[in-house]
């Protein structure tokens, strides 16, 4: 496993350990795409968490700065929030969900089509989540540092930390 070291915890090379996790947050969802462990949409992960908490390994919180005026969106949210800390799931806040639908296009599953569904409508990317395959307990070391980067974060009292996406 990846230890972090007090300077990139805190300070000197935030940046570099911000992109680094960026990378690994994007690692970690195209390989689970082709495994089917998304799930996509604020009520779909809503269900999934109702049927199976033990089984979400990672929670996505997707908002551009206009979904902040969102009062609804935010009240999803704080109760998404509220159920993964309960549960023990590591949540991250992306700010970015133009670059996280490329992502989850670029990988074949839940947003092709430039984010839209089937019939037309946008796809709902303000909540994903990863789930572990079933076939096996899942060894991602990508998934190993974003869950240690969340772990890291609650130990300075940031319960959901914040990631650009930078753009490619």
């Amino acid at each position: 496993m990846y230890n972090m070291t007090f300077e990139e915890i805190s300070g000197d090379n935030s940046q570099e350990r911000m992109d680094s996790v960026a990378k690994a947050l994007e690692d970690v969802l195209t390989r689970a795409l082709p495994q089917g462990c998304i799930t996509v949409g604020v009520y779909e992960a809503a269900k999934s968490l109702n049927v199976d908490p033990d089984n979400v390994v990672l929670c996505i919180l997707a908002a551009d700065d206009e979904d902040v005026k969102d009062v609804a969106l935010q009240i999803h949210f704080t109760l998404i929030q509220a159920f993964c800390c309960e549960n023990d799931i590591n949540i991250l806040r992306v700010n970015n969900t133009r670059r996280l639908a490329q992502i989850l296009a670029a990988g074949g599953g839940g947003g092709g089509g430039g984010g839209k569904q089937s019939g037309g409508e946008p796809v709902d990317l303000h909540c994903v989540l990863v789930t572990s395959p079933e076939s096996s307990s899942w060894k991602d070391p990508a998934l190993s540092k974003v869950n240690l980067f969340c772990r890291e974060s609650r130990c300075m009292d940031q319960w959901v930390p914040i990631i650009n996406l930078p753009e490619r």
